[in-house]
């Protein structure tokens, strides 16, 4: 067993609450927001970045109808805004995400290969076209990272994690996060993403989820075989070693090229050959 794959402040149900509490008073702001000005006086989508330490939420903006800070501002009630994170160390950026990756995983939440039922209930019946055009809107925002939180993992823990997600483990067919991630753990263009600015629960359970099929991605799904490979104690590691490392800027994908994967990865093979 992976212990913890969530913390245990954050139980499914408490978590669940919060989000459709936070997305029902989303839509409340939608509806309540006055008519928008002309277009030639109207004010961009995206609220101003926030730089202050910690990574402190701004205020939130008042929302204009017809745009799509309006139209995600269910979403950006738990991730954040502009979709910087959500302050809880649970919900992940999506500021600055490859497009491709963003829309593959509104696939797989509507299309029940992620389980999360906020997500499920939100992203139910929209089409294709519309939840490409949200992951565009959040690929699009590109806002500054906060600092790591301060490590709290033994040294000797965090060295296995470097290790791990650098040089991977050949004697097991592991292959480095930095395989597929790159060196700099951006991301690959078109749907591979970054793995640094994300808390250490977030990565636990999400690598746990692969690990015990609770999370599924499109076939040939490549974490969750790479997951399989791992112990709970490297999954922790990893964790513990990423969470810990600083955003360098600019922090940008690297653009896609003829390099082969060590595995196939079906969403990164879907997104180069344009499939949805």
């Amino acid at each position: 067993m992976i212990a913890p794959m969530i913390p245990a402040s954050l139980s499914f149900r408490g978590r669940a609450a919060r989000a459709f509490a936070a997305a029902l008073s989303a839509c409340t702001l939608i509806a309540a927001a006055q008519p928008a000005p002309p277009a030639d006086s109207q004010a961009g989508d995206t609220p101003a970045d926030d730089a202050s330490p910690g990574g402190a939420q701004p205020a939130p903006a008042r929302l204009q109808p017809n745009t799509m800070a309006a139209r995600v501002a269910a979403c950006t009630a738990c991730h954040g805004a502009g979709g910087r994170a959500g302050p809880d160390g649970y919900y992940p950026r999506l500021a600055g995400k490859p497009q491709a990756y963003l829309f593959e995983q509104l696939l797989n939440f509507r299309d029940g290969r992620r389980s999360y039922r906020p997500m499920q209930y939100l992203l139910a019946g929209l089409p294709d076209d519309y939840l490409d055009e949200i992951a565009g809107y959040f690929a699009g925002e590109h806002l500054p990272y906060p600092a790591p939180a301060a490590a709290t993992a033994p040294a000797a823990q965090r060295e296995q994690g470097r290790r791990l997600v650098m040089e991977g483990d050949a004697a097991r067919k592991l292959p480095a996060c930095s395989a597929c991630h790159g060196q700099a753990l951006a991301g690959k263009a078109p749907a591979i993403p970054g793995l640094l600015g994300l808390p250490y629960d977030y990565l636990v359970s999400q690598i746990g989820a692969w690990r015990t099929g609770l999370r599924h991605a499109r076939e040939p799904d490549c974490m969750a075989q790479v997951a399989e490979r791992l112990t709970p104690d490297e999954i922790g590691a990893a964790a513990a070693w990423l969470s810990s490392q600083p955003v360098a800027q600019p922090y940008v994908p690297d653009p896609s090229d003829a390099t082969p994967l060590p595995l196939e990865c079906g969403s990164q093979s879907a997104a180069l050959r344009g499939r949805r």
